[in-house]
């Protein structure tokens, strides 16, 4: 049966390969990006191409009004949504916390958790049934970084991905009587261009050879989850941390 899927943070990475698969399923895609046009619209033809429906809708993930209009637009566009990956991100240069800036915090807490949270919250207004929905399925994109800690690299990105991880425990347990799943997939380290947004374009290679599979994981890989995640066939899932880390 074909689905109704708004991914934030679609442009690229992660975000991207899952929409590529959603469209392999037939599926309709809301391909959601912050500033790279060009970008999304490649992955709205990506999407075409592999079978399925894709508009490109530019938003802010931790601005509200930016949320709002982006749902808006996907039921506009699409109909009623089935599900949503809470996929937007960022990252930054690796430092100890003792040299963060307090700017440099907000912005990562704006986008990783508030963005998550705004995105969540809309899901749950546009799914939930006894708001006019009709169920379905919420993924939120997590880190492994939640549980390692990322210590003098990512201390403030590992923390706000604990807070997504939260999310998922919590929104799920209010979310179920409404026939909405809510869970999180946490991704190791990937060879996506988020590491070059850090300032280490090499990172995932470097790192990747300590895991116990010997590599970093591939974008498509995580979107596997993802989608499984959003299908029927993960009916009975729900409030799970699904890790995605070669055993990392």
């Amino acid at each position: 049966m074909s689905k109704i899927i708004l991914i934030t943070g679609a442009s690229r990475g992660i975000g991207r390969a899952a929409a590529i698969l959603c469209g392999e399923r037939g599926w309709s895609v809301a391909v959601n990006y912050v500033g790279n046009h060009e970008a999304a619209e490649q992955t709205a033809e990506d999407v075409r191409k592999a079978g399925g429906q894709a508009i490109t809708i530019q938003g802010d993930a931790a601005v509200e009004a930016d949320v709002i209009a982006m749902f808006d637009k996907t039921k506009q566009q699409f109909g009623q949504l089935d599900g949503v990956v809470v996929n937007a991100g960022i990252v930054a240069p690796s430092l100890q916390l003792a040299d963060m800036s307090a700017e440099r915090l907000k912005r990562m807490f704006d986008v990783n958790v508030l963005g998550a949270y705004l995105c969540a919250r809309e899901s749950a207004r546009r799914l939930s049934v006894e708001r006019g929905g009709k169920g379905g399925s919420i993924v939120l994109v997590s880190s492994v970084a939640s549980r390692i800690g990322s210590p003098f690299e990512y201390i403030d990105y590992a923390g706000s991905k604990a807070a997504v991880d939260t999310l998922a425990l919590g929104l799920s347990k209010e979310l179920g009587p409404q026939k909405v799943r809510v869970n999180a997939v946490r991704p190791g380290l990937v060879n996506t261009d988020i590491h070059a947004s850090g300032g280490q374009p090499g990172r995932a290679q470097r790192l990747g050879v300590n895991t116990p599979f010997g590599r970093p994981g591939e974008a498509s890989e995580i979107a596997e989850a993802i989608v499984w995640l959003l299908s029927d066939a993960s009916s009975y899932t729900s409030g799970a941390l699904l890790d995605v880390s070669g055993g990392r």
